[in-house]
């Protein structure tokens, strides 16, 4: 279908041949990935949108595509306002918006392989409201219309030494036994695909950006586990690696399997697990127990040597990106380059590492108006050169087998205006705000929040992101449980306890619509503080990312002498660290660059 009208309209087409009045596209797969594989990207292909978080209704008459803050320019940009209405979570939610939209006595489609049980229940309570109801549908029906649908891939699954991991996957498994013991349960169900990438010490390339294979997991209570996962992707290496207490069977047969749990405890997560999982268990007489997937917390707290992994993996991606900023304002700030030509000159950077594996996400390059559209995609339809007189956002991270990295820079091409220069400087304030807390054990991301924007209160600007995400070990750039943001900027995570051990994004920003884009993001390690004359353990963060900052954006005058001091400590570790791994005229640059303000 040559286009995105033909494929609306096939869609109700089909919802139609079979009586539903409605259908929710959610912009996921089977294991509610936040990046999904080619088969997956229902949204994308019926809608245009290829931001990494949204959800679409279609109902007869109106459709609607429902994106946070961080899409709102984007959307308008890749979505018909013919044919679709925006919608802003969380402002309101599908829920709400089928409670007041949906056709009264109608019928509306879900995948239960799609959604979260919370979910489910909660459309069918807004529905019910409406005298609606809410219908697993057996198959997608956007798989029926959609005829060149990429299939799943098969590539193999690679083995995670325990060199790099730091704890075997049979000594992972019995803690989920262990714990399993204690809560009184046989087993517990892995679909997160994180998590099993972490549980089983394994690594795939069936996510673009993600290094994870699709696969189910059940680990039961005596330490033995089966892993769902298709047989061509397994070789002897990795078969030999798991061993004789994992038992492989298709990834086709774990709906089944759960068939075979009945009359047992079986704990699944109702944050990760779709509804599908806890029905098929619920109709074959499991006990199901919610709780959270045990690995989530270990799988954030990294050990020893995933921390020395990722230290070593930030050094590395230092000097490549160092590199770049370098190019960027000796080739690019002379002309003739745009944000696809530097995205590609920042990847062939970390690709001369010789220890890339893949980019971490696709990279934010934006120049001048574009880089105020926060997850701003670029593409041939939308690149931007790189001109004088703007601002250039850089967005971007790598994959390492020993770390996964996560930078933005901003950069000024010429000479920034003294607004531009403010609101940086803002920016950076709460970047070192942020950076230099030091708080106790137990303190939450929500109550961090705060630092990072205060100076952008003070003004009246804020911005509609997170302050950081967690980061894993060469897994998903965006690692839960924790996260620092307001409950508005999202979301789940916030009100998780921060941990010695657990990686977050430091990344406050700014951003003006049809002007300029500006953020400053380092990755930093929560780690113990000593204080003299402390009455309770407290807590500090390390910062991992090393690249220098851009001096000439910073409005020197409005520095505290302690965030003077911050910066230009910061700027020698750069320079100490980053100097003896890049070429010589890298060298003179970053001498420049790291210079005392």
């Amino acid at each position: 279908m040559s286009t995105y009208a033909d494929r609306l309209a096939a869609l109700r087409d089909e919802l139609a041949r079979r009586r539903l009045d409605g259908f929710v596209v959610p912009l996921t797969d089977e294991h509610m990935s936040e990046y999904v594989g080619a088969y997956a990207q229902r949204l994308a292909w019926l809608t245009g949108f290829e931001g990494s978080a949204g959800t679409a209704v279609v109902l007869p008459e109106e459709a609607a595509i429902f994106i946070d803050g961080r899409y709102t320019l984007q959307v308008r940009e890749q979505v018909s306002a013919d044919h679709w209405s925006y919608q802003s979570v969380p402002e309101t939610s599908v829920s709400a918006w089928l409670k007041a939209h949906a056709p009264s006595g109608g019928r509306i489609g879900y995948d239960p392989w799609l959604h979260t049980k919370g979910w489910v229940d909660a459309a069918k309570r807004a529905l019910a409201a409406r005298g609606a109801e809410l219908v697993a549908v057996e198959t997608n029906p956007i798989d029926a219309v959609w005829a060149d649908q990429p299939l799943p891939s098969d590539a193999r699954l690679v083995i995670q030494p325990d060199a790099l991991a730091g704890r075997s996957a049979a000594t992972k498994r019995q803690d989920v036994a262990d714990w399993l013991t204690t809560e009184g349960a046989d087993a517990v169900v892995l679909s997160a695909l994180d998590s099993i990438a972490w549980a089983f010490n394994v690594r795939g390339q069936d996510v673009s950006r993600t290094p994870v294979a699709l696969a189910y997991a059940l680990i039961h209570a005596d330490a033995t586990a089966e892993l769902f996962v298709d047989p061509e992707k397994v070789d002897e290496a990795v078969a030999a690696h798991l061993g004789n207490s994992v038992r492989l069977q298709p990834r086709g047969a774990f709906a089944g399997a759960l068939d075979g749990l009945a009359g047992k405890t079986v704990k699944v997560d109702p944050d990760r697990a779709v509804a599908a999982i806890f029905a098929r268990l619920a109709t074959a007489g499991a006990t199901v127990s919610e709780a959270r997937d045990p690995t989530i917390l270990p799988k954030a707290i990294k050990n020893p040597v995933e921390i020395a992994g990722s230290t070593a993996a930030h050094v590395r991606d230092g000097a490549a990106v160092t590199r770049f900023l370098h190019w960027v304002d000796t080739v690019a700030a002379e002309g003739g380059q745009d944000e696809l030509t530097a995205a590609a000159q920042l990847e062939a950077f970390r690709a001369e590492t010789g220890a890339l594996k893949d980019l971490s996400f696709d990279t934010i390059s934006g120049a001048g108006p574009n880089g105020a559209v926060v997850h701003y995609r670029v593409s041939e339809k939308t690149v931007l050169p790189i001109e004088r007189g703007t601002l250039y956002l850089v967005d971007s991270g790598g994959q390492y087998v020993d770390g996964t990295t996560d930078i933005t820079r901003t950069i000024a091409i010429g000479t920034p205006t003294a607004e531009m220069k403010d609101r940086f400087t803002r920016v950076l304030k709460g970047h070192i705000a942020l950076s230099r807390a030091v708080f106790p054990v137990g303190t939450r991301g929500i109550q961090l929040d705060t630092l990072a924007r205060q100076y952008l209160w003070e003004a009246g600007l804020d911005y509609a992101h997170g302050t950081g995400h967690g980061v894993g070990s060469y897994l998903s750039v965006h690692e839960g449980p924790q996260r620092i943001a307001t409950p508005s900027a999202g979301q789940a995570g916030a009100d998780e306890p921060l941990r010695a051990g657990m990686i977050l994004s430091n990344e406050p920003g700014y951003y003006k619509t049809g002007g300029y884009g500006i953020r400053i993001e380092n990755l930093v390690l929560v780690e113990p503080r000593e204080v003299d004359g402390a009455e309770k353990a407290l807590l500090a963060f390390h910062t991992l990312t090393l690249a220098p900052i851009d001096r000439r954006l910073v409005d020197v005058a409005m520095l505290s002498p302690a965030e003077r001091a911050w910066f230009d400590s910061y700027h020698a570790r750069v320079w100490r660290e980053i100097g003896p791994l890049v070429p010589q005229d890298v060298r003179a640059w970053l001498e420049q660059a790291t210079a005392a303000l």
